[in-house]
């Protein structure tokens, strides 16, 4: 997976993204955006700028590639590899729009408003929980229920089943860290060797006896369509159960990390509830829970001056992209009155465009005003450590203590 760099744009940064402690929000990532669009890596290409990584998302000329992704990576076989393979995002065209039509009956307006009393509820009782504790472990209090309650509920998954999705959520997002090493790849196989077999037995029950809900959708689609098979049922399911929850409970961490770094944002919020939308898009601008998307080259092409060879590996650096100056006058200012200079990278472009970007909103702009609303600034009141910069990106685990 070699680049070409032309000679005349003279020598291009190169980042550690493996390094422990790396950051896309780091001033060194900062200075190699100034001095170039792109930089190397040990796992190839990085798009920095904001222009450019719009417009690659969208570019046709690269692709998703998950087999090629899982050779990179060392997977040739196994649950990994017959779950990622054939997931959604890497189909394209036809294919691609019956899948994101069957799935998106989870994701219409009407849906999502639907769920924002339930949502609204939830998340006052979980910040009412944290209010009468004083100190909490976020992750586990507030950011993990919250989006699992209401995945769980979109999807039709029994309360009492909630806890069974906790670690299997957890590490399946752990699939676009796999260049880590370690137990990555033990822990994702883990987990989708137990949800594949809970969703089985859970499709089984819904059509047995169907509900409002997405699995019941889905199945009766099944039912109605020749085309539609149950391994692509059971795929967009455990997708989707995936996305509605990890992402959300990372970006609910994130937040808190950015406002217990800008006390002052987290009392205007409080003050100012009419600001929660902006908040939330300025709070997935700052840190967002996909820091990274990748793209693989489908054809040799030339872009901005450097020969891309087919099978180029390029990641858009995300949160880079979404601070920069170019682009964001103030981007390197966390600041929940500015309003939005250009659409959020995080959740990608064109026919890939996410789904659950209207569900994982909803569920933000009302989790933030009830936690402002009854408690002061957030204070970090402990050690913590990060996910990997590369993937699904948030604090492991995260103490506060509140104003």
């Amino acid at each position: 997976m070699a680049t070409t760099v032309d000679s005349a744009r003279g020598g291009v940064p190169f980042l550690d993204v493996t390094a422990p402690g790396f950051g896309f929000g780091t001033p060194e990532v900062a200075a190699a955006q100034a001095e170039n669009w792109y930089a190397d890596s040990p796992v190839g290409l990085l798009v920095l700028r904001y222009a450019e990584g719009h417009a690659l998302l969208r570019d046709q000329r690269l692709d998703h590639n998950g087999k090629r992704f899982m050779e990179m990576n060392g997977v040739t076989g196994g649950p990994i590899h017959d779950w990622f393979v054939p997931m959604i995002m890497n189909h394209d065209g036809a294919h691609h729009r019956r899948l994101r039509g069957l799935v998106g009956k989870a994701f219409t307006p009407k849906m999502i408003a639907g769920l924002r009393p339930f949502i609204r509820t939830r998340a006052e009782k979980l910040a009412a929980g944290l209010a009468a504790a004083g100190e909490c472990e976020f992750v586990e209090d507030f950011a993990n229920p919250l989006p699992l309650a209401v995945m769980s509920e979109m999807l039709g998954v029994p309360p009492e089943d909630h806890d069974l999705f906790h670690t299997w959520t957890t590490d399946i997002g752990l699939v676009f860290s796999l260049a880590l090493g370690g137990d990555v790849v033990a822990r994702v196989e883990t987990a989708l060797v137990g949800l594949g077999e809970y969703i089985d037995a859970l499709m089984a029950r819904k059509q047995a006896a169907p509900a409002a809900d997405l699995i019941s959708a889905l199945v009766a689609a099944r039912g109605e369509d020749p085309l539609v098979s149950p391994a692509e049922v059971r795929n967009l399911i455990i997708t989707t159960v995936f996305a509605a929850h990890d992402t959300t409970r990372h970006q609910l961490a994130n937040a808190m990390v950015a406002f217990a770094r800008h006390p002052d944002q987290w009392r205007l919020l409080g003050s100012r509830p009419d600001l929660a939308g902006q908040a939330v898009d300025e709070v997935m601008r700052w840190l967002p829970s996909s820091p990274t998307i990748y793209r693989f080259a489908a054809e040799d092409f030339e872009y901005q001056g450097l020969t891309i060879a087919k099978d180029t590996f390029l990641t858009v650096c995300v949160t880079a992209a979404q601070r920069d100056p170019r682009v964001f006058a103030h981007g390197g200012t966390f600041d929940i009155t500015v309003p939005g200079a250009a659409p959020l990278l995080q959740f990608g472009a064109g026919p890939h465009h996410c789904l659950g970007i209207a569900l994982a909103k909803a569920e933000l702009v009302e989790a933030l005003p009830a936690l402002a609303a009854r408690l002061g600034p957030p204070a970090v009141a402990g050690e913590f450590t990060w996910r990997p910069p590369i993937g699904i990106h948030g604090p492991n685990s995260l103490p506060l203590r509140f104003g």
